[in-house]
């Protein structure tokens, strides 16, 4: 009875098999070619990272050295091969050091603009958005300072954000809004350590004092309504 019993279940088992048998080999198939995808991916983008890695280090070799031909076509390199990776945007601010280094300063200013104008890192991002708004005060470019960071008090660099933007307000003549981007740095609390403080003070001080508006004063009646007050009267 078990001997019959086991060829019953045997039979089951080889009738399973040719029924669903093709589906299971085709699983094993597509799972292993799915791991093996995912592997060859991970291998590939790690490949890529580590040959970013080696072409920024290269441009800061070139950076350090001053040598900005070298520097310039190691940059294109990685903006081309490795254009997914964070050392697109790190060469960008390496780049604009480079520049300010050699007094080409709007040079240094459209490598800062490409940095906050992509899809890099937040961090990143801010530093570039930074560096450049001071590129633009040493240019005398208040108002490009003001459409930069104006909007953009909530985000992590608000306290340093804040003293450009004040410096960008003092320049236009706008003083009433410099004084409140000032106070606003000082007010916040993360601005210990980020700023100098007696530094933003002694420029808060420094504004000229916001002359109060006049109120308008009722302008005189005209002889022609005083003698239609008093013929009204009559």
């Amino acid at each position: 009875m078990d001997d019959l019993s086991e060829k019953e279940q045997l039979d089951q088992m080889r009738s399973w098999w040719s029924e669903y048998g093709s589906f299971v080999i085709g699983g094993i198939v597509i799972g292993a070619s799915l791991l093996f995808g995912i592997n060859h991916y991970q291998n590939k983008t790690l490949q890529s990272q580590l040959e970013a890695s080696a072409a920024y280090e290269k441009l800061i070799e070139h950076v350090s050295s001053g040598r900005l031909d070298d520097a310039e076509l190691t940059e294109i390199e990685i903006a081309t091969s490795y254009s997914d990776t964070i050392y697109v945007a790190q060469a960008g601010l390496a780049m604009a050091r480079l520049y300010m280094d050699q007094n080409r300063d709007q040079d240094a200013a459209d490598a800062l603009r490409g940095v906050v104008d992509g899809n890099g890192d937040d961090e990143l991002r801010g530093v570039a958005r930074l560096r450049l708004a001071r590129i633009y005060l040493y240019q005398d470019k208040a108002e490009e300072v003001v459409n930069l960071l104006t909007g953009e008090e909530g985000d992590a660099f608000s306290v340093v954000f804040g003293e450009v933007l004040g410096d960008a307000y003092t320049m236009l003549g706008r003083t009433a809004e410099a004084a409140d981007a000032y106070q606003k740095v000082l007010m916040n609390p993360l601005s210990q350590g980020a700023v100098d403080q007696q530094l933003v003070q002694w420029k808060a001080l420094d504004l000229p004092e916001v002359e109060p508006v006049a109120e308008e004063t009722a302008e005189p009646e005209t002889e022609e309504a005083d003698a239609t007050k008093s013929e009204d009267a009559e």
